[in-house]
């Protein structure tokens, strides 16, 4: 009977090990224009503020469920991994929204800069995109079923 409790254990403790550990992703760029970027994120997409100070600055999606970082480019505090700035190209962010169409709305009465508009695609996205102060394109998407 010891043999078997010893086993089941054991065998418990392997799936455990096996299974992924959970992950939060937080995106970070390298910017030199943090003031310009908390703008665009707070005022144009209603992002929150989860810290902030002089070289760094973290933003959540309405609700919390996705955070973006932003980090000033050079930071004595930052090992030379961290310091080297974004360069605008090769990069963009997804962001799913329940009402696209209002969004597009809102956003077009704002004057932001619509770099394409909205639009159905034949697998299932209805989406628009703008882009950020560092030139990372945004696609903003209500998911639907294809055509």
């Amino acid at each position: 009977m010891l043999f078997i409790l010893i086993l089941l254990s054991g065998l418990s403790n392997a799936q455990h090990l096996r299974s992924p550990q959970k992950m939060k992703l937080n995106a970070g760029i390298i910017t030199s224009k943090l003031a310009e970027t908390k703008e665009f994120y707070t005022n144009i997409l209603g992002f929150g503020i989860s810290y902030e100070n002089d070289f760094y600055l973290l933003l959540h999606a309405p609700g919390k469920q996705a955070e973006l970082s932003f980090l000033l480019p050079n930071h004595a505090s930052q090992q030379p991994l961290f310091q080297q700035p974004f360069q605008g190209q090769g990069m963009y962010l997804t962001i799913e929204v329940e009402d696209v169409d209002r969004l597009y709305r809102e956003l077009k009465k704002k004057k932001v800069e619509i770099k394409i508009d909205l639009r159905n695609e034949h697998w299932g996205d209805r989406h628009f995109a703008i882009s950020d102060p560092n030139g990372i394109a945004i696609d903003l998407v209500k998911y639907t079923r294809p055509e």
